[in-house]
């Protein structure tokens, strides 16, 4: 078992209100890293979580990891305090989706909380997309990703919406990389930036069709993840992550992904969230803020504020221990 796991399995609540109780949730792509921790807090807080993916303990994705598995994160729902319940789906095939909606249709006759997390791409980036212009990347890949972090969150959405305007105060969910205004700029390769920008325009778009069932949709971001797939990527645990800072500085702005997941439990507790986020981009940072949320190890790291201040220094330093 992975260190992060560890980390989620053996922390105690941080509450002991469960003001989420009798909620329905489905946390889209919770095999690992933030969806996984999504669907524990909103556990952790009393909602019954399904919880799907594509990897599972007898068959892999092609992000190719096996340590994580969708039924492993339904465990931890549960151990948490709430019910987890794992549904093995392919989000890009349309009969798997209908068919998790009437399973959940049948089961509950409504849904509370969709979270899209929907991703699975890192595979193809750092050979396929950084540093390459869009000519440069092969076209295959450039449409997988597009495929992954578009097509699979417009399915999911148009499956599940039906049963979410059932619910007395629904929440849609968009988990992206950037807010609105850090992604501004250019990210760098085509494929890449629409694929992140695109569930900002879904939650926009979402917010005006959900008004008027009193719903939210708001599209978020963590900042700089201690995903599983970034702690093993630099070869560091969660137990000693901050050994990475010496080859990539701006990791010391790096949050656990239970931050995120902390801010979202927050956010689908409170009674006045259309009001606040209907409509919105927002980040861990953000929300932290407004909720009183900290990170597993008490700090509050803003990484989309350093980066811009960074960006601004025009060569000089920001402090990354300013942004935590």
């Amino acid at each position: 078992m992975s260190n992060e796991n560890t980390t989620i399995r053996n922390a105690a609540p941080d509450q002991p209100l469960r003001p989420l109780a009798g909620r329905i949730a489905l946390v889209a792509g919770a095999t690992r890293g933030a969806g996984r921790a999504q669907a524990v807090e909103l556990g952790r807080s009393g909602a019954t979580v399904y919880v799907t993916g594509r990897t599972t303990r007898s068959r892999a994705s092609e992000v190719g990891r096996t340590s994580e598995t969708i039924e492993e994160t339904a465990e931890l729902v549960t151990e948490a305090g709430g019910t987890g319940i794992a549904v093995p789906t392919d989000h890009l095939d349309e009969d798997q989706v209908r068919a998790l909606a009437g399973r959940i249709d049948r089961e509950h006759g409504r849904l509370d909380i969709l979270v899209n997390d929907l991703w699975g791409g890192e595979h193809l980036l750092v050979g396929s997309v950084f540093g390459k212009k869009s000519w440069e990347t092969p076209l295959a890949d450039g449409l997988r990703i597009l495929e992954l972090g578009v097509r699979s969150h417009v399915i999911t959405a148009a499956l599940l919406l039906p049963l979410l305007i059932r619910s007395d105060a629904p929440l849609h969910v968009e988990v992206t990389d950037g807010t609105a205004h850090s992604n501004r700029r250019y990210r760098g390769n085509m494929y890449y930036d629409l694929a992140k920008n695109a569930p900002i325009r879904l939650a926009f778009g979402l917010g005006e069709e959900l008004a008027e069932y009193g719903g939210t949709a708001v599209a978020v971001t963590p900042g700089f993840l201690r995903s599983e797939q970034m702690l093993a990527h630099f070869g560091v645990s969660e137990e000693n992550w901050r050994d990475a800072i010496a080859r990539e500085p701006g990791f010391a702005v790096a949050e656990s992904p239970r931050y995120l997941a902390r801010a979202v439990a927050a956010l689908a507790a409170d009674p006045d969230r259309a009001a606040r986020w209907n409509g919105r981009s927002t980040s861990s940072g953000e929300l932290a803020r407004v909720y009183g949320v900290r990170d597993v190890d008490g700090s509050r790291p803003d990484a989309w504020a350093y980066f811009e201040a960074a960006e601004a220094q025009d060569g000089g330093e920001a402090s990354p221990e300013d942004y935590r």
